[in-house]
């Protein structure tokens, strides 16, 4: 008997035809002969699948899917590493330079046809990004990623991983700080107001993680002063973002689109496929979520 599928959405590109017939409904939907459920890393209850085996994650980031209690349960968890580590790390250049050279700002002001400062004055005068400090937090394989490509801009790269390096020490030596560690008990809330504190004046800070990183109070009170600007993708409490940041010309802020490019989203369907279907035939998964 073929075990039943169901996503909670269908996912991008022509890999996705090889799961055959494919159950669309929510996750809190009861699915009581549900074998395999699809998922973007959304929270599950799994006393609504007595039957799941395998929580396929469209997503390199579990921290919404109870993967311990999945795992008592005999349910295997996997994810799309590897994939996404290019596009996401693009997209964290591109808000590095967005931010410092204000071409968000330059952009609107020429749609509002206020394209008259003089150009030795504000906002024509942005900060380099080459030759700047770099800090990286998190050195895996987006965190890698994006130093490979800071070298190309001349930027001296630093880091510090999730358990290894000084961070307090680091901070206030860099003038551009990025975010790269997975969301869990020990890195939730680790930008700390007091941390925030310790970068320079001037300094831009860019999170393409996870937004409940950085206490995000703190941040917009930093932003709102004016004495630090950002580049963000990612927010606490998603979709929702603090209103405060709106006009400020120091943030430029994204959708969550770290992984947001065509070829990348085909990417992850590729792989989340790849583990149904390797399940399916009793094979070990290609990318599992390990405890």
């Amino acid at each position: 008997m073929a075990v039943k599928v169901r996503a909670t959405r269908t996912l991008p590109g022509p890999a996705w035809a090889a799961l055959g017939e494919v159950e669309i409904a929510p996750a809190d939907e009861p699915g009581p002969g549900v074998g395999i459920l699809i998922v973007t890393n959304e929270p599950v209850d799994l006393d609504l699948y007595p039957s799941l085996r395998l929580i396929a994650n469209y997503s390199v980031g579990y921290d919404r899917i109870d993967v311990a209690g999945a795992s008592a349960r005999g349910i295997a968890v996997s994810n799309t590493p590897g994939v996404l580590d290019a596009a996401t790390a693009d997209l964290a250049i591109a808000l590095m330079l967005a931010v410092r050279r204000g071409v968000v700002t330059g952009d609107r002001m020429i749609r509002a046809g206020e394209w008259g400062t003089h150009w030795a004055g504000p906002p024509f005068l942005g900060h380099d990004v080459s030759g700047t400090t770099l800090g990286i937090v998190g050195l895996g394989r987006i965190g890698s990623a994006v130093a490979k490509r800071a070298v190309g801009f001349d930027m001296r790269v630093v880091s510090v991983r999730a358990r290894e390096g000084n961070l307090d020490e680091m901070l206030p030596a860099c003038d551009v700080v990025s975010l790269h560690v997975p969301l869990g008990p020990q890195t939730r809330g680790l930008m700390t107001r007091e941390r925030l504190a310790l970068l320079k004046d001037g300094a831009t800070l860019v999170n393409t993680a996870r937004g409940e990183i950085v206490d995000e109070d703190a941040l917009v009170a930093e932003l709102v002063s004016g004495r630090i600007s950002a580049g963000l993708d990612v927010f606490a409490y998603e979709p929702s973002v603090p209103s405060e940041l709106f006009d400020l010309p120091n943030v430029v802020m994204t959708p969550h689109i770290g992984s947001g490019t065509v070829e990348t989203r085909e990417a992850m369907t590729r792989v989340v496929v790849d583990n149904v279907l390797a399940f399916q035939r009793g094979e070990p998964l290609l990318t599992p979520v390990l405890l």
